[in-house]
């Protein structure tokens, strides 16, 4: 227990201060209390608290029954006539916390408006994005995590809803938070998710498309397609043959070749689609925004794909808030698109239109930092789109250790180009080691510029878990310990950099052109 904390509980319990007053009192003398999570519940305060660098909340009791019947202390001092506790940050207690103060559990958000998966890989940059996103309409998805991302940095899905319920809780937010299982692939990872309150999913296709079909010439084509069901091949004839469809003086029209080549790369993606969502999470009676990513395609979602998709789930009536398809051009991770601005544009009119006429939200993948295509996004949309971004955070947090810690930064640099090459097994990118800078010949103060080049980006980028998870040969972390101390130590460096970098997003995606 720090004299500090104490003095602030003092105060309050001498003073009876309210909870404007504690908070006020926070700001103006207690630099370790975090005034906008100070709240009541049944007359009890409670409140997060940095003690001896660690992050702990404190019960302030007024009243029986006690709060220590919910939560999990670790200590408790008598102040007066009340009892000071304090329990850590655990997962039992965030449990309780999402009991008792409801704003601090995840909530749906539908199908309207700008939403942002802000996908926090440390579990600390929930807090920065906060103060950006409650100055905005944009509504943010703070736990978003894929099971590749979990493995990679070994964490689990319940530390993510938790660090996103406690950021909440130090921020003072009540507009709601969503919780997005990302890039889950199978049913066991779907009730998984659901099954910790995650409120959306992210159901990802890509080992239901058949990405071989587009390499089939025209009679391996029609060969596969003849072995489909009779019913469907004459039912799919019968809705998309010799029917033109108008989306806004697009015209949509399916020939044989076209149309059989669509069955087969995703009829068993809708097959899949339908199954998780009728037998899993329709049964839950709980609503969800359920999205279908079918980005993870060998070519870019045609216009025809895109329509052809979006029909069949209307017809068998699955519920989806969004879709995800791929873009024409490259979403490569942590740097800005790739690709014929005019065309991108072309084809996003087209696709924006689809989902406005079935009535969906377009997700766009790898969202981070495409800020040549932003404004095309937003204008388009008309601001109704989910953007997903996750590793530019991340790369904000080493440029907050390069300013802090340049030694530490100089280690994570040299391992990331050692073990580049093992990294891109998970992520394509397009790389250029030789173009990497060498970052021997830079002084301290020049570091944070290297992550302004976009082969250092990638490079830094895609290694994350590696970097994460590296240990020496006595199990000890080479870097992770020191990083989150770092960060910790300085933390609001980090959110205003959060702050600063998002923010650039939101501006664009808002931009009106």
């Amino acid at each position: 227990m720090t004299t500090v904390v104490e003095k602030f509980c003092s105060k309050v319990i001498s003073n009876g201060l309210n909870i404007e007053e504690a908070k006020a009192e926070a700001v103006d003398n207690f630099d370790d209390i975090y005034p906008d999570s100070i709240h009541e519940i049944d007359a009890n305060m409670i409140f997060l608290a940095r003690i001896e660098g660690c992050k702990k909340l404190v019960l302030i009791e007024n009243k029986s029954p006690a709060l220590t019947d919910e939560f999990q202390t670790e200590s408790k001092i008598n102040l007066k006539d009340k009892k000071i506790k304090f329990a850590s940050l655990s997962h039992k207690n965030a449990d309780a916390l999402r009991k008792l103060l409801p704003f601090t559990s995840p909530v749906t958000f539908g199908k309207n408006g700008m939403s942002m998966g802000l996908g926090d890989r440390l579990g600390l940059a929930s807090p920065g994005h906060l103060r950006l996103i409650k100055n905005t309409a944009v509504k943010p998805v703070l736990a978003q995590q894929s099971i590749r991302e979990l493995d990679l940095t070994e964490r689990t899905y319940e530390e993510v809803m938790d660090a996103a319920s406690w950021a909440v809780l130090q921020e003072g937010y009540h507009s709601g938070f969503g919780a997005d299982g990302d890039h889950l692939k199978t049913e066991d990872e779907v009730k998984m998710a659901l099954n910790l309150g995650f409120t959306m999913i992210t159901l990802d296709c890509s080992e239901k498309i058949n990405n071989d079909v587009p390499l089939m010439n025209d009679d391996e084509v029609v060969k596969a397609y003849d072995e489909l069901k009779s019913d469907y091949r004459k039912r799919i004839e019968k809705d998309y043959l010799d029917n033109e469809f108008v989306i806004d003086q697009y015209k949509i029209k399916f020939d044989d070749k076209n149309l059989q080549r669509l069955a087969l790369i995703y009829g068993k993606a809708l097959d899949f689609i339908a199954h998780i969502f009728f037998d899993i999470v329709k049964p839950i009676g709980k609503t969800i925004d359920f999205e279908v990513s079918i980005d993870e395609t060998q070519t870019p979602t045609t216009p025809e794909a895109h329509f052809f998709v979006a029909s069949e789930l209307e017809k068998m009536k699955v519920e989806v808030t969004s879709i995800a398809p791929r873009f024409c051009g490259e979403f490569q991770k942590g740097i800005d698109y790739i690709g014929d601005l005019d065309q991108f544009e072309k084809e996003f009119k087209v696709h924006a239109k689809i989902a406005e006429h079935f009535d969906y939200k377009l997700s766009i993948h790898s969202g981070s930092d495409k800020f040549k295509v932003f404004p095309i996004i937003g204008y388009y949309t008309k601001g109704r789109v989910h953007v997903k971004t996750a590793g530019t955070n991340w790369l904000e947090a080493l440029k907050v250790i390069a300013v802090n810690s340049p030694s530490l930064f100089r280690r994570i640099y040299a391992f990331a180009l050692e073990h580049f090459k093992e990294a891109t097994k998970y992520y394509h990118v397009t790389t250029d080691l030789s173009k990497v800078p060498d970052i021997t010949k830079l002084c301290d103060e020049e570091l944070d510029k290297v992550l302004n080049q976009n082969d250092a980006r990638q490079m830094l980028h895609i290694t994350y878990g590696l970097i994460l998870t590296a240990r020496d040969a006595n199990g000890k972390f080479l870097f992770r310990d020191e990083l989150y101390e770092t960060l910790n130590l300085h933390e609001d460096d980090y959110y205003k950099a959060l702050e600063k970098h998002i923010g650039k997003h939101i501006e664009l995606l808002n931009s009106n052109r």
